[in-house]
């Protein structure tokens, strides 16, 4: 269920800045460990995932997956395979029109393949019912959309949904959830604010409480840092990696911005007009040669310990190549 379908199922910033930045830091990281209690069904793993992580079993796996939408001849993904490791961070990169939120859509069961399937914890998506793969994986897109004049809390409420009959109330377990989401996501002071006077970075910040709220094991974000300033995009990615660490979930996120994949993800899928041109870590993705080749661009790559950084030097016009 993507952000905007639990919205329809129910009928229905300017950040301040204020000394409660810390305590908010803070309820983050709490709001964290409160949620692993929900995942307690999982094997537990005490060891910290690392850029290092060896090879873990796939959750997520698309097969030999040709994508188009409604009405084209050509398709956007024509043929391509990826397996999800469970609790890493997946990054997909490309440059625009390269087929990165397709993918995602084709995986999360929002773009049914002309070819090929979808398998999550090796089911295929199309068996599982709308709530049970809501209650499994949750998906923030870039399509989200609501009436502008419910408030925030309002609206990660929705994130609930599949966790309940259409006239169940709300129960405690509802509540802890949203506070957590809400904690989590760093928007506690818009939280009775409507969607209608939030910024669209604030509104970001909201649909991912909302998403989060899902409780899912699996996540899937199209390009999350959208409309956020620095101080917010780190702490998206920040909350990414929390989850991970925390509470071994597994997320794929699409991205634009390649250094901040490699700061921040385990691995890294390299997508090119539709296909996929690398997968791997970071220091393995993220090279000279894939910058010229997939982005077009002359850079120079150094390894640091937070990752590979890129100094773009130039593009590469297509007489060049």
């Amino acid at each position: 269920m993507t952000a905007n379908e639990s919205t329809n199922e129910s009928s229905g910033a300017t950040r301040k800045n204020d000394a409660g930045q810390a305590s908010r830091t803070a309820d983050t990281r709490q709001a964290v460990r409160e949620s692993e209690s929900s995942h307690a069904g999982r094997e537990s793993d005490t060891s910290r995932v690392t850029r290092s992580c060896p090879r873990s079993e796939p959750i997520l796996v698309g097969e030999d997956l040709t994508l188009a939408y409604p009405g084209s001849d050509e398709p956007v993904i024509g043929g391509e395979s990826l397996a999800v490791e469970l609790g890493v961070v997946t990054a997909l990169v490309g440059p625009n029109g390269s087929g990165k939120s397709t993918l995602l859509k084709g995986l999360a069961d929002q773009l049914a393949p002309r070819d090929g399937t979808v398998l999550l914890e090796g089911r295929d998506v199309h068996e599982l019912g709308t709530k049970e793969l809501a209650r499994r994986l949750g998906l923030l897109s870039q399509e989200s959309t609501s009436p502008e004049s419910i408030t925030v809390e309002e609206l990660v409420y929705h994130g609930r949904y599949p966790h309940r009959g259409f006239f169940d109330h709300v129960t405690e377990s509802d509540h802890r959830a949203v506070h957590r989401a809400i904690e989590l996501a760093g928007c506690g002071h818009l939280r009775e604010r409507e969607l209608g006077s939030l910024s669209g970075g604030q509104k970001q910040l909201a649909w991912i409480a909302m998403v989060l709220a899902q409780d899912t094991d699996v996540l899937l974000l199209d390009e999350p840092t959208t409309f956020l300033d620095l101080h917010h995009q780190l702490q998206v990615m920040e909350i990414v990696e929390t989850l991970r660490d925390e509470s071994d979930i597994t997320v794929v996120v699409v991205l634009h911005d390649i250094e901040q994949a490699a700061r921040h993800a385990d691995r890294i899928v390299a997508l090119d007009d539709g296909e996929i041109h690398g997968y791997g870590t970071p220091t393995e993705i993220v090279t000279e040669e894939l910058l010229a080749t997939v982005f077009e661009i002359e850079a120079a790559v150094d390894v640091v310990d937070q990752g590979p950084r890129i100094t773009p030097l130039c593009p590469i016009s297509s007489s060049d190549s």
